[in-house]
This record gives C-alpha cells, structure tokens and sequence, in this order.
C-alpha cells in the first residue's frame, strides 16, 4: 500500500510540473527550433533535429512506450510515419516522458518498444523533456509538421479521431504532409492533441 501511494504522489509530482511551468506551444510558421542538441538515438548514436530533417521537410512526433493513447494510435503511427518518408520528410519520435524514465519509458524499454513494433525512423531520448519544453509539446502523440524551409505547418493529431481509428473521417496529418509536400499551404494547421500528458521533471 505504501508502495502504491509513493507512485501516485510521484505521478501527480511530474503532472504538475507541466502546469506550474506555464508551457505554451509553438506557433504556425515557426522556424524548426533546438536544431542542434543531441539526442541519443535508439541506434546508439547521438541525433539532431537537423540531422532528421529531409528535402520535404521534419514530421516530429511526441510519443512514448506507455501512454494508452499510444498504443490506440500505434498502428495509425507507423503508416503515417512510413507515408512521410516515402514523400520526402524525415521522421523523429520523441520520448520526453521523465515519469518513468528508469523503467518502463528507458532508453532499453525504447529499444525493445521500436524492435517489436518495426520503427524505420529516429526514436530518442529527450532527456529532461527539453525539446518538448521549446515545442510546447503537451501529448502523446503529438505531432509537428515542419515544410522545405524549415516552418511549421502543422501541429496537433494525426487525425480527428485518436480514440477509434474506425470512425476517423478527417485525416489532418496525412493531408498536411501532401500539401506540404506539394508546396501548398495547409489548409487545416492545427487540431487538439488528445493523449497522455508529457511526465516533465518536477
């Protein structure tokens, strides 16, 4: 029992340091940000942002092992990821959640995690959720769509039905990746992120 309180307390502990620090998320037609910190990489290697980025631009996704919302989106997660490379973009997932950091959300956790599910893209370690922190990132999944230039395009969730993806009817990031791709600009930027909240340090 007191085992069980102890994870409670130190859940709400990391939930709430996201509210107390104010985080807001980075505006339509911002230039891709914390180009250069180092990311370890399920490969073993150190990543950029940079390092990510293709000739069509970045899809960066806000993810984990553990979010149930994840695991619902999981599927939708790989096609849309496999359908940004095949038309250009880089793909990077982002692990920012520090809740559970030594366990179930560690760096040999995020190895396992990709193995099983046959990721073909970047999956780091945000250590300390920093980049989350500059992104505004609130979710998992959340996604930012980054064009040619380098500006964001679009940000929010892959598609208007993260719960059920049987009755998805509008699929916002697969439609802002052909326009982006196109040189088009996204006719719908942004939609609400619905998941688990990001674990930040407290």
């Amino acid at each position: 029992m007191k085992k069980y309180a102890f994870l409670v307390v130190a859940a709400f502990a990391f939930t709430i340091s996201a509210v107390a620090q104010n985080i807001q998320s980075i505006a339509i037609g911002t230039a891709l940000p914390a180009t250069n910190v180092k990311l370890k990489d399920i490969s073993g290697k150190d990543v950029t942002l940079d390092d990510a980025k293709q000739k069509n631009g970045l899809l960066v996704m806000f993810s984990c092992n553990t979010c149930p919302y994840v695991v619902k989106n999981q599927q939708r997660t790989k096609e849309i990821c496999a359908y940004a490379q095949k038309n250009g973009l880089g793909v990077i997932l982002l692990n920012s959640n520090e809740g559970q950091r030594d366990g179930a959300d560690s760096y040999e956790a995020m190895k396992e995690y990709a193995a099983k599910q046959g990721y073909q893209w970047m999956y780091a370690v945000d250590k300390n959720s920093t980049i989350a922190n500059v992104f505004g990132a609130s979710r998992t999944p959340e996604v930012y769509l980054f064009n040619k230039d380098g500006k964001l395009a679009y940000k929010g969730a892959i598609d208007d039905n993260p719960s059920d993806a049987a009755n998805a009817k509008q699929p916002h990031l697969k439609a802002a990746i052909d326009q982006v791709v196109a040189g088009k600009d996204v006719t719908v930027k942004e939609s609400r992120s619905v998941g688990c909240g990001i674990k930040r340090p407290a």
